[in-house]
């Protein structure tokens, strides 16, 4: 963690996750770079749309605001834009009063490498290329999937992670896919009380368990959940995986392969994470979802 971020949750949010940038993006694509750079220029007055990341960004920074003392959430921007084109962003942030201050504006290049320069724990965007870069440099990090669920009017936090790939390694669902659901079974309760590697999101759980830990249990704005399909018997070694890493999850489900959508519903997600294309997709009906591109079922 760079100097000066202390024991801070650090979040890095592209410009297009955190607003609404579809009409300007569409003239990039279709009239170029010098037509969209004109337009963000002529536009830079106008505030930018809420994007699919805005509530979640807005209730993070909220929670400063519920501890004495120094801010425990920071959140960075991270753009492709310049700094002269990115102006229409930063007017937007200030618009919406969001205390929002760091920011790395790349120029068409990806800005992913500066996440981890910032020493961010999580990594949101809508470019599935940065996101996979930043996975591979060893940053818990999602694209986002638009979404027209409707998003909860509370001031908690509801994070869902899925287990394998995402909070877990990988090596369980390896033997899935090569070997079927019966060797899977059959590995993981002969591995029952051996715990799992940490995953991509495990560091991001743990700096969430640590801000969790800032307030009392029946106060706090944080609440976690681990939605997976595996079932009874692989159900054990996901358990004592977690208690060897000391990490508390408040609500876990069990759900067997049966489809995720409407249990993330029922809790009340304000953000799922998965590493399936298809899981993903399907949550996205019912919940903000980002897709974590890692693992086997990706390769």
């Amino acid at each position: 963690m760079p100097k000066g971020f202390g024991n801070k949750l650090v979040v890095a949010i592209s410009s297009r996750a955190l607003f609404n940038l579809d009409a300007s993006h569409a003239i990039y694509e279709q009239q170029g770079l010098k037509s969209y750079a004109a337009y963000q220029v002529e536009n830079e007055d106008k505030p930018l749309d809420p994007g699919d990341a805005f509530p979640l960004v807005q209730k993070l920074l909220g929670i400063n605001a519920l501890l004495a003392g120094e801010p425990r959430v920071e959140v960075i921007l991270l753009s492709r834009n310049t700094a002269d084109t990115g102006l229409r962003v930063f007017n937007s942030i200030q618009h919406y009063q969001l205390p929002i201050v760091r920011a790395a504006f790349c120029g068409g290049h990806s800005p992913y490498p500066y996440a981890s320069a910032f020493g961010c724990h999580l990594f949101l965007s809508t470019e599935a290329d940065d996101v996979r870069h930043a996975l591979e440099n060893g940053l818990a990090a999602a694209t986002l999937l638009p979404s027209s669920s409707q998003q909860r009017d509370t001031p908690e936090i509801r994070f869902a992670f899925d287990g394998d790939a995402v909070l877990f390694s990988d090596e369980a669902e390896r033997i899935y896919k090569s070997s079927g659901l019966d060797a899977f079974a059959a590995s993981e309760q002969a591995a029952a009380r051996e715990p799992l590697s940490g995953g991509p999101f495990k560091p991001f759980l743990q700096a969430l368990q640590g801000l969790q830990a800032e307030f009392s249990g029946e106060n706090c704005p944080i609440r976690t959940a681990l939605v997976t399909a595996r079932s009874a018997p692989a159900h054990e070694r996901v358990i004592r995986t977690l208690r060897a890493w000391n990490i508390r999850i408040d609500e876990s489900l069990f759900l067997g392969g049966l489809d995720k959508g409407e249990f993330l519903k029922a809790y009340g997600a304000d953000v799922f994470f998965d590493d399936q294309q298809g899981h993903c997709l399907s949550a996205s009906r019912h919940v903000p979802t980002g897709h974590v591109p890692h693992g086997v079922a990706n390769e």
